[in-house]
């Protein structure tokens, strides 16, 4: 696991190769795996890989442009019927997707939706508008997926002794 971790890297630029259903439908999994405030499970996911709407989400924030050539993006969802703890919610499952990925040999990038705009447009209402998300759901983030066509070094080790205090800072 700490190798999954330590390789996982945020990933732009992916090789022009399909997702199988059978590696995203592990990677979703895993997201189902994570924990929720109260066992709520609020979230939802959309999974998009029509070309013409990756375009259209590249478009959602100034830092989404690599989602357009991304074979998939997901985009994770709160019903806020269930949420108390959204935020937190979805961002442990957008590890999860992100983790599992890395181990299947992917790359994945962490896109913000939540609180972004693109030239003044509010990102989240955007991105709902544009994939039908119904007005009582809110959307937390959107993640790339897919075989990395760049290489990035491991993480370095290191920092424990700097940034781990024993009972006091």
């Amino acid at each position: 696991m700490l190798e999954a971790i330590r390789g996982r890297r945020s990933i732009r630029k992916y090789a022009k190769e399909e997702v199988p259903e059978e590696d995203l439908r592990e990677i979703l999994l895993a997201a189902m795996y994570a924990p929720t405030a109260w066992g709520a499970k609020p979230w939802h996911f959309v999974v998009v890989t029509k070309p013409e709407l990756k375009e259209k989400l590249s478009r959602a924030t100034p830092y989404a442009a690599h989602a357009a050539h991304a074979p998939v993006v997901i985009v994770l969802v709160a019903d806020m019927s269930l949420a108390r703890r959204w935020v937190e919610d979805l961002s442990i499952a957008a590890a999860h997707i992100m983790l599992q990925a890395a181990e299947l040999g992917y790359g994945t990038c962490f896109i913000q939706i939540r609180e972004s705009e693109n030239q003044g447009r509010d990102a989240e209402e955007y991105v709902r508008t544009l994939l039908g998300i119904p007005a009582n759901y809110n959307v937390e983030c959107m993640i790339t997926l897919g075989k990395p066509a760049e290489k990035k070094e491991p993480h370095a080790e290191g920092y424990m002794e700097e940034r781990v205090h024993l009972n006091r800072w």
